[in-house]
């Protein structure tokens, strides 16, 4: 799969949609309620109380870029999270915010914190319109676009870092689609279109291995899709028979002569574990291909 597949084959969704305008996020302070670093520290202690929500909310989200983890994370994050699960946080306001944050996934990120926290937080605003949806089809259906090309589109595989903090590209892309997988309004071949995503993050295209847990947030949407059983009989086969072929490596075998394949080797079986265990572990019996094909992934590696 490429990138420009990827964002063709998603194309097709918005056919009979109308297009969301998205407004260009601009860099901004963190100042959320007029509040200094040291009262914002107080107000996350408090559990992020407000009687103003949605402004509250709002500016919050221009929190997400900054590079002080604190700022970024515990403020910004977390009590934008801590808003929308509180249920105090309008639809107007969290349709501003899909749209905002969406933009920030396209957006110039030279420090590497703007799009994977934009993706994180659209997946709790995802998350409110699964619970109760507000989002019509059309913009729900550009929502998945944006999370699709997000993730298949990630290309800086930073993680975590003593001074900086977090940025996790892909595994904030994975919770993303994983809040629109569990949406039940989701279609079956929208659901496809985020697991073409999925495959394409399982072994990046450069010589990296995951070591942040990333293989593990990304198998998690794979069990939840299955679990949903909305998607065809042959799927699945032909979903893992994509990547356990080792090409352009004549075998798997082949793999311990290249740093760059060890690492996809490496990415792959992690991923494959990460399958199997959930499939394992799990009485539902809609996850019963996932335990075949990823059994059967596992045997042929390595």
């Amino acid at each position: 799969m490429t990138k420009v597949f990827l964002r063709v084959a998603m194309g097709f969704l918005l056919l009979s949609w109308p297009a969301m305008t998205f407004a260009q996020p601009v860099a901004v302070s963190c100042e959320p309620l007029g509040l200094s670093t040291s009262e914002l520290a107080e107000w996350r202690s408090d559990g992020f109380e407000t009687d103003r929500p949605d402004e509250a909310a709002l500016q919050l989200a221009d929190c997400l870029a900054q590079p002080d983890p604190f700022l970024r994370d515990s403020v910004g994050y977390e009590g934008l999270t801590v808003l929308l699960r509180g249920g105090g946080v309008s639809e107007t306001t969290r349709r501003a915010l899909a749209q905002w944050l969406s933009a920030a996934l396209d957006a110039t990120d030279e420090q590497g914190f703007s799009r994977p926290f934009a993706a994180l937080a659209l997946s709790e605003v995802a998350r409110t319109d699964r619970i109760e949806p507000f989002l019509v089809p059309g913009e729900r259906a550009a929502l998945v676009i944006t999370a699709t090309d997000y993730l298949g589109n990630v290309e800086d595989y930073r993680g975590f870092d003593d001074e900086a903090g977090w940025r996790h590209g892909v595994a904030h892309g994975a919770d993303l689609i994983l809040q629109l997988v569990l949406n039940p309004e989701v279609s079956g071949e929208q659901l496809q279109a985020m697991m073409e995503a999925v495959a394409y993050q399982v072994m990046p295209r450069v010589p990296h291995a995951y070591v942040f847990g990333e293989p593990q947030r990304l198998a998690r949407p794979v069990l939840y899709a299955a679990a949903r059983e909305s998607l065809p009989p042959e799927f699945w086969g032909e979903w893992f028979a994509s990547l356990v072929d080792p090409a352009p490596l004549a075998q798997w075998q082949d793999a311990f002569h290249s740093e760059q394949d060890l690492a996809r080797l490496h990415n792959l079986r992690s991923f494959a574990l990460s399958v199997f265990a959930g499939a394992q572990m799990s009485d539902n019996r809609a996850l019963q291909p996932l335990l075949t094909e990823s059994r059967k992934l596992l045997e042929v590696l390595p």
